[in-house]
């Protein structure tokens, strides 16, 4: 019967042990948490300060998409503010051309490029229908150009929070986007003629975008480029884990390097992804 109480004894005592070690490391962890992330209360909602920079962007991507299968993109991206009355806004245009090859065959087609899609995108100031959310309201149509591709267009809401206070993480704002795309219509859409058509676009996009100042010129920007998608038609997600480091050369030239990887592709997209750009604003 002693021996049952003195294990009795030590049990508890080791679990009151346990229980502090776990209460000390949490009231500690909550201490510091103020230094390693910004708490949501000290963020401001900086969405409505739009930049009036005109921006050119000369983009560079490599993508494997499986089987041996690659895609080289070249892509030119032009930014330019929009005025209209009070309302001010920015838009976006994209366009590109692209290879797709197999590695593994003897006529890959590596140099050999077809124009791609060509993509507007207008966002601006709400100050009426949605003012609540404190968002900027905007669209994107793509246009299919080349044998491949699709008319689709898709409403888009986005923010950008700016922290008050420093971490040690420096985190730089935080600028959430969510979009959906819609696919109306395909160009040459016979799998007869083409079997490498897409199917027609039913997804569903978000962009956690999140930035942090690895040095006084340069700066980490998580899902910036490539986000998550959900498949709204069938079904499926694709969720990669995207980063960029930008380093800013002059006041008006940015350079970037990036990388996406697929976690999670019920959904396919592509298996990972290498990229690049030289940004130019006046």
């Amino acid at each position: 019967m002693l021996s049952i109480y003195s294990f009795v004894s030590h049990t508890n005592f080791l679990s009151v042990k346990y229980f502090l070690v776990l209460f000390a490391s949490l009231f500690m962890s909550t201490a510091w948490a103020e230094d390693l992330f910004v708490p949501l209360s000290k963020f401001d909602n900086d969405s409505q300060e739009l930049s009036k920079d005109r921006v050119l962007e000369f983009w560079g991507y490599h993508n494997y998409e499986g089987n041996y299968n690659y895609k080289n993109v070249l892509k030119l991206r032009y930014y330019n503010p929009l005025e209209a009355g009070d309302w001010r806004g920015r838009i976006r245009l994209d366009t590109s051309i692209s290879s797709d090859y197999n590695s593994q065959m003897t006529s890959n087609n590596t140099g050999q490029y077809s124009a791609g899609n060509t993509m507007v995108t207008i966002w601006g100031q709400d100050r009426s229908f949605l003012k609540p959310l404190g968002a900027l309201v905007g669209a994107r149509v793509i246009v299919p150009f080349g044998n491949n591709g699709q008319w689709a267009v898709g409403p888009q809401l986005n923010w950008v929070f700016s922290p008050q206070v420093d971490s040690i993480f420096h985190l730089t704002d935080f600028s959430p986007l969510i979009r959906y795309m819609y696919g109306f219509d395909t160009k040459n859409n016979s799998y007869a003629i083409n079997p490498s058509q897409p199917a027609l676009l039913r997804n569903f996009q978000m962009f956690p975008t999140a930035g942090y100042q690895l040095a006084p010129n340069t700066i980490l920007r998580l899902w910036d480029e490539n986000g998550i998608i959900y498949n709204t038609a069938g079904g499926g997600w694709f969720i990669p884990i995207d980063a960029m480091v930008t380093h800013r050369l002059t006041k008006n030239l940015v350079i970037a390097v990036g990388a996406s990887k697929q976690v999670v592709q019920t959904y396919r997209q592509y298996d990972w992804s290498t990229y690049g750009k030289i940004s130019y604003n006046f």
